[in-house]
C-alpha cells in the first residue's frame, strides 16, 4: 500500500512504531503546497496522512481511486472534507485523545502566564526594570489562579484533563458543552455545567476547548464578547477558526477583555501583522501568544503515530480503523 504523507520525514522517522516496519507499505513525503500534485503523481495511493492543517479536499480525493484512509496527524480534522470522503467510502480517522495531557499543561501555563505576568515580567527583568514592574504588581492586587472563576468551553478529552490540572489550585469550575456531561462525571472532575452565556457572564477565565464545525465558528464574536465578565482572560489552545480575530482584538483594547493566552490562530502560519499579535502598546502586555505547541511533546507525538499506523494495519486487514469521524 501506498501512503502519501504530508509531514516531515524526521519526524515520521522518529516517532514511527517497531511494527511499521514489516508493514507492506511504501511511504511517500509530500510538501504541503504540493498536495494536489501528489496526488496526481501518485494515484495508485490508498492512505493520507496528513498534519492538522493540510487541507484534504474532494479534487485530491478524486485524483486517488484507490483512497482508503485519511488521518489526521493530530486530534482537528477541520482541513479534511470529511462530507466527500464519506460519499467515496474513505474512512477520516484522528488521534482522539493523544494531546489531550500536553495541551492541559499548556492551557495551564498559558493561564498561569496571563495572570502572572509571565512576559511582561520576564521583558521587564532583562530591560534592568524588576524593582519598578515588582512594585507596580504590589499595587495592582494581582490575582491568584485559586481565586479565579474557570469556565471551560467544551469537556471532551482536552477540557477534562485541563480540569482535573486545575482542580488541586481551587479553582471554581464551570463549562459549556452541546451535550451535557453525566452527574458522575461533573462530581469526579468538581465541576458544574453553565448555559453558555452565563459562563460567560460569570467567569474570570474563559478557555477555548471545542472542535471547528458550523456552530463554533467564531463563536467568541463581538455579541459572546459584550457578555463576557470586565477584565476576563481568554484561552484558545483549539484553534483559531473559534474567535473573530477583530472583535477579540478590539475588546482587548477597549480593556472588555482583561488579557488573552493564545496557542492558536487563524491563519496558520501566522503572519506578523496578524490582527491578535501586531497589537498597540496599550493591549500588546495583556496578550500571551504561543506557537501551537499545546499538543507538541514526545508523548503526544508517539501515541499519535501509534495510532495511525495501527489504524492502517487495520485497514490492510480489511477491519475497521479506530477514532473514525466522518460517520462511515
Amino acid at each position: 500500500m501506498k501512503i502519501l504523507i504530508f509531514g516531515p520525514k524526521a519526524r515520521y522517522d522518529l516517532y514511527m512504531p517497531e511494527f511499521v516496519k514489516d508493514l507492506p507499505v511504501e511511504t511517500v513525503f509530500c510538501s504541503r503546497e504540493s498536495d494536489l500534485q501528489a496526488a496526481k503523481d501518485h494515484p495508485e495511493a490508498e492512505a493520507i496522512f496528513a498534519d492538522a492543517i493540510t487541507p484534504v479536499g474532494r479534487e485530491m480525493m478524486d485524483a486517488l481511486p484507490n483512497l482508503k484512509l485519511i488521518h489526521s496527524e493530530g486530534v482537528a480534522f477541520n482541513a479534511i472534507d470529511t462530507a466527500a470522503a464519506r460519499e467515496k467510502g474513505v474512512f477520516v480517522c484522528n488521534n482522539k485523545g493523544c494531546n489531550a495531557v500536553s495541551v492541559a499543561e499548556h492551557t495551564l501555563m498559558l493561564m498561569l502566564m496571563a495572570l502572572r505576568h509571565g512576559v511582561t515580567g520576564h521583558n521587564a527583568v532583562r530591560a534592568g526594570e524588576q524593582i519598578q514592574f515588582k512594585e507596580r504588581v504590589m499595587a495592582s492586587s494581582a490575582p491568584e489562579l485559586g481565586e479565579q472563576i474557570v469556565g471551560l468551553i467544551g469537556l471532551g478529552d482536552i477540557g477534562m484533563a485541563t480540569a482535573q490540572l486545575l482542580r488541586p489550585f481551587g479553582c471554581q469550575l464551570r463549562y459549556y458543552t452541546a451535550h451535557r456531561r453525566p452527574p458522575e462525571t461533573e462530581a469526579e472532575l468538581g465541576i458544574t455545567y453553565l448555559p453558555l452565556e452565563e459562563l460567560a457572564a460569570q467567569c474570570d477565565i474563559l478557555s477555548l476547548h471545542c472542535a471547528v464545525n458550523s456552530q463554533t465558528t467564531r463563536m467568541v464574536n463581538e455579541e459572546f464578547l459584550s457578555r463576557v465578565k470586565p477584565g476576563a482572560i481568554l484561552v484558545n489552545t483549539a484553534r483559531g477558526q473559534l474567535v473573530d480575530n477583530l472583535a477579540v482584538r478590539q475588546a482587548l483594547i477597549d480593556g472588555r477583555l482583561g488579557g488573552i493566552a493564545m496557542d492558536t490562530f487563524d491563519p496558520e502560519p501566522t503572519p506578523a501583522d496578524h490582527p491578535l499579535v501586531d497589537l498597540p502598546p496599550e493591549a500588546a502586555g495583556r496578550a500571551v501568544c504561543s506557537p501551537h505547541l499545546g499538543g507538541i511533546t514526545g508523548g503526544s507525538f508517539r501515541r499519535a503515530h501509534r495510532n495511525m499506523w495501527t489504524n492502517l494495519q487495520l485497514v490492510l486487514e480489511g477491519k475497521r480503523p479506530n477514532f473514525i469521524v466522518n460517520g462511515l
